[in-house]
Formats: structure tokens, sequence, C-alpha cells
């Protein structure tokens, strides 16, 4: 384990060639490929932007460069549109604060609200929260619902004034506008389209996080392996391997694999056999029936 820690190269190449592979797909995507057939396009372009949020992740976490500026302008165009990158860093940061995971208000990534909350909702608003919580509906309307959460929560923090909520949306304005120009001005596929696809992109970002974690009474225990080494795999860049990225936060997606299995025993010791063996097990039990309630089982923490 402590070789596979050890300090690393002042720039990663893997992960370089990978950013280059994501943004010449995603110009492909958006010209030749939607040019031959839209559907194509479309496919192509959802791939991309959902590797791109991958690489993002690999970004905030010091990846590939050892500057962090480096890494922001490396993942600067917001192919997403909807996510601020230093939105992202901040509240995923704060998310890998491990006491914290799953707690209603301040892990910034919880799918679980407080009991009381709960119980206040409006009766529609508890059948969207609801269905959110299987994966047909994660997969439906689960970018939805996060982004409106999100951007919720971001508005109260700009009034509240909290530092770097708006400065971090002034900064996504042109990296949205850069992305913009080229739809508009050379892209050879419909707008409508690129919207759909960055739904789907974000779709299937969704199976990722669907449960990542879950409560459990020690903070050990709450994180999730995926033993999957499919195509959902290299697009979330291994982070299935969920409990070794928030053990070993900074090494590299490409060293995560080799890491998990020369010391397998050590990780399911480590989160409690919180296992499943592929996303094909979890679409197979949890496509339409929820893995647990939207209110937190446990809270209030004792």
């Amino acid at each position: 384990m402590a070789k596979a820690l050890r300090a690393r190269a002042v720039a990663e190449w893997p992960t370089l060639l990978l950013l280059v592979a994501c943004y010449g797909g995603w110009l492909l995507g958006t010209t030749w490929a939607a040019a031959l057939w839209l559907p194509l396009g479309m496919v192509v372009v959802t791939l991309c932007v959902a590797l791109h949020s991958s690489l993002c992740h690999e970004a905030l976490h010091g990846h590939p460069m050892r500057d962090a500026r480096l890494n922001e302008a490396l993942v600067f165009p917001a192919l997403s549109l909807v996510v601020p990158y230093r939105r992202f860093r901040d509240t995923h940061l704060a998310h890998h604060r491990d006491e914290h995971l799953t707690d209603p208000y301040d892990d910034p990534e919880s799918n679980y609200l407080d009991p009381a909350v709960w119980a206040r909702l409006p009766g529609w608003l508890r059948w969207v929260l609801a269905l959110n919580n299987t994966l047909a509906g994660r997969l439906l309307v689960g970018p939805l619902v996060g982004q409106v959460a999100f951007m919720r929560d971001d508005l109260r923090a700009i009034r509240a004034g909290v530092p770097g909520v708006l400065s971090a949306w002034l900064w996504h304005v042109p990296a949205v506008l850069l992305v913009s120009w080229w739809l508009v001005a050379v892209a050879q596929m419909p707008i409508w389209a690129y919207l759909l696809s960055v739904y789907a992109a974000l779709s299937i970002l969704k199976i990722r996080t669907f449960l990542e974690h879950r409560a459990h009474d020690k903070a050990r225990g709450r994180t999730v392996i995926i033993e999957d080494r499919g195509p959902l795999a290299l697009i979330f860049l291994n982070n299935n391997l969920h409990v070794v990225h928030h053990m070993h936060p900074k090494v590299p997606w490409y060293r995560l694999p080799a890491l998990y299995a020369a010391h397998r025993a050590h990780y399911l010791g480590r989160n409690d056999g919180y296992l499943y063996r592929s996303y094909g097990e979890i679409f197979r039990r949890h496509f339409l029936r929820a893995k647990d309630p939207v209110p937190h089982p446990l809270w209030p923490r004792r």
C-alpha cells in the first residue's frame, strides 16, 4: 500500500491523455458525428460530458498536475453547463469529511433528510423524493431534483453572504459562454439535442452516486465498494471503489483498482462489508425498489 501512495510525478499522463480524448470526442460528437447521424452525436456527447465530470472530480483532488490552477484550467469549459467547478470543488471537499457522511445538514452530497423536515413536506414532494430513491427515479428525475436543491442552497448561501459562492457562479459564466459559443458558431448539433445529452450524462452520473453512502452508526461503514470493471467504472474513473477513494483521495483514478485488489479484505473490513459485485446487481436490486428511506433512519445520531 505504501508504494501506491508514494509521491507522484509532476504530471500524470494517463489523466492528461484521457482529457485529450474527452475533449476530442466532445468536439467530434457536436460536429461530425451529429452531422452524420444525430443520435450517434448525442451518445458521444453524453459519454464525454459524463467523463468530463469525472475528470473535474480528479482535478479538484489534485490531478493531473500539482498546481491547482492548472488543474482548474484543464477542466475549465463547462460541458455540463449547470455546475460551477468551484462549487463542485468546495462542496465535494466538504463531503470528504467522513464523520459527516450522510448527515442531512453537514454533508452537501447527502440524499437523506431530517425526519422532522420530511414530515413537513407536501405529499407531492415526498412522492417525488421517494421516487428519486429508486434507481429508475434517480435516472428519470434525479438530475432535476439535484439541480434544484443545489441551486436553492447556493442562492441561500449567496443571500447570507457565504464567501466564495457568488464568485464561483460568476466565474462559471465564461465557462458556459465558451461552450455556448461553440454550440452556436461551430457545432452541427441542435441546442435541444445538446441539452438532452447533458441531462442523459447527469443521469449516468446518478448511477454512481445512487448508493455511494448509507446510513450507518460508524463513519467507516458508510461508504460502498462496487467491484465493477466495465464501461461505467471507466466513465466514473474507478470511483465505484469508493471507500478506497475516500481513504486515499490523493491517489489517481488509474491506481485505485490495483490498490483495492492488493488489500481487498482490508477495505471490506473497513466499510463493514458494504459491497456490490457490479452495477448490474444494483440495477436488478434497486431499479424499482428504493435502497432506503428518504428520512435519515438513524437521525438524530446518538
